[in-house]
């Protein structure tokens, strides 16, 4: 695990893509129980290098229910996105994340956390990835039909603030995913 950990934060593959100097982000151990599986930092978690070190992610721990502690200690939860550097600003937003890093790095990563109990696929390009052609084809159909994923996965909309409109036009997600979500995460007792 160690050496992988030092691969991957020593990566550089996509340097070239890059306005700014890689700086992968990643939480992994062999004994976490729960695994985010995110998008790819963005500028506030590249500047400070702690996964969800912003305003979604405080969104992210209220939804499931658990302390900064918990969160962050790699023990217990993995913290892995999609792409595991900034990938620079777009037009409306962040760049998507790279596309080369997960086929590159996921695999060797979930070999070594044997012990996932439920993976989180937040947003969309978790989803497509790990879903694939169970996937429903749009983020909000995915995560409405959650059970159908369960136990290995349940889909998230990505935390962001920047989707109030999105929780307002789908309120059952919080009278009804959320609930189911802190009850699976309960399940795996990591506090």
């Amino acid at each position: 695990m160690k050496t992988l950990l030092r691969e991957i934060k020593s990566c550089t593959v996509c340097s070239s893509f890059f306005l700014h100097e890689p700086r992968p982000v990643v939480s992994i151990s062999d004994t976490a129980k729960l695994l985010i599986i995110g998008q790819a930092p963005g500028r506030k978690v590249h500047e400070s290098g702690i996964p969800w070190d912003d305003a979604s992610g405080r969104n992210l721990r209220a939804w499931l229910g658990i302390s900064d502690d918990v969160f962050y200690d790699s023990s217990k939860v993995a913290l892995v996105p999609m792409g595991f550097c900034y990938p620079g600003k777009g037009k409306s937003g962040d760049l998507p994340p790279r596309p080369e890093c997960a086929p590159l790095w996921h695999e060797r990563v979930l070999n070594e956390c044997r012990s996932i109990g439920l993976t989180l696929l937040v947003g969309q390009y978790a989803q497509n990835y790990y879903l694939n052609t169970r996937s429903k084809g749009k983020l909000t159909d995915n995560v409405k039909s959650y059970h159908e994923f369960l136990p290995e996965y349940l889909p998230l909309p990505h935390p962001s603030p920047r989707n109030r409109i999105w929780m307002k036009k789908n309120p059952w997600f919080e009278l009804d995913l959320l609930p189911a979500l802190n009850q699976n995460v309960k399940k795996l007792n990591i506090g």
